[in-house]
């Protein structure tokens, strides 16, 4: 064979041989590029993933704002002291206005109705609803009367003149018609029952005083306990029903105080506010406050805010009511 007969075999055969060999080894080349580039692609996404909630988490919590506050009261005598261990709310309404919608949805008793259904004369009921008054007892009460109230209501005049006859008041009038006359002579009758009514309204206008202690006599048709139990109920239900209204539908956040008197509240959304204690008392010695206080939240910012005897709210005690 000749020379390059024999080198032309072995050259194919070679190629023959090698070929297969370098497609696996391509292959398995191709097939660890692919896994490499899989490995780098998910790599690089994780670390863009960290990346941006890293980069995320300042610019969120930058979004919101805290609000920082701390309480003291100050009693009649002696130095302000921390309110301590009492909760404080964040509400989205002031509690005021709170407390108007639950009072609008469960009005106070109406007094007039009230009056209509009671078992006592029209002119006692006429009374009452013209002078806005059902408590038929006190100094407050007999002051106010005139001598032609206690004359045209049956009920005034009769614990009148059973006060005054029992009490054996000297000068107070006495009766001279009899019960026989209102069928035997009425005219007489009708005459001496106007004169002893004349009578007492004389004494009633020269005695002022003489109606002191009256109110005594009216306890059985007095329908003032009646009326002060209606009027304490809805107050209790319209005050648990404001605060349950504000601890639910309003509610924003909620701390207690340290024993420093300072608490804060965070992650809040930028807006306003109102901060306060509900119905729910800080007692320092003889002084009790409570708070509905307006407060600006800003984003990234915290807001301070210093709870004192100044801004608390008037109490129903100091008012009067």
């Amino acid at each position: 064979m000749p020379f390059w007969s024999a080198r032309f075999v072995r050259a194919l055969t070679f190629t023959f041989r090698t070929i297969p060999y370098l497609r696996i080894r391509a292959s398995a080349t191709m097939s660890a590029m692919k896994t490499s580039s899989r490995i780098s692609i998910s790599t690089v996404s994780l670390l863009f993933l960290i990346a941006g909630v890293v980069g995320k988490t300042p610019r969120a919590a930058a979004q919101t704002g805290t609000v920082q506050f701390v309480a003291r009261v100050t009693p009649s005598a002696g130095e302000d002291e921390p309110v301590r261990t009492l909760p404080f709310y964040l509400l989205s309404k002031s509690y005021a206005d709170i407390q108007k919608e639950a009072v609008a949805a469960l009005p106070a008793p109406n007094q007039d109705k009230f009056i209509d259904a009671l078992d006592v004369s029209k002119e006692l009921k006429a009374w009452m609803k013209a002078n806005h008054r059902v408590n038929l007892s006190g100094e407050d009460f007999t002051k106010m009367l005139k001598a032609d109230d206690i004359m045209n209501v049956p009920e005034f005049f009769k614990a009148y003149t059973e006060r005054m006859v029992g009490d054996h008041t000297e000068g107070f009038p006495s009766p001279k018609y009899k019960l026989e006359d209102r069928s035997k002579n009425p005219a007489k009758y009708d005459l001496q029952v106007t004169e002893y009514h004349d009578a007492i309204r004389t004494f009633i206008i020269a005695d002022p005083e003489s109606k002191d202690s009256m109110d005594l006599s009216l306890e059985e048709v007095n329908p003032g306990h009646k009326w002060d139990m209606l009027k304490t109920k809805n107050l209790t239900e319209q005050a648990r029903d404001t605060a349950d209204l504000a601890r639910g539908k309003y509610l924003v956040a909620r701390a207690e105080s340290d024993m420093q008197g300072q608490g804060s509240l965070r992650g809040i959304a930028p807006g306003n506010y109102w901060l306060g204690t509900l119905n729910i008392e800080a007692v320092v010695g003889d002084a009790r406050a409570r708070w509905d206080v307006p407060v600006t939240v800003r984003a990234g910012q915290p807001s301070y805010v210093t709870l004192t005897n100044f801004n608390a709210v008037e109490s129903a005690s100091t008012t009067g009511r």
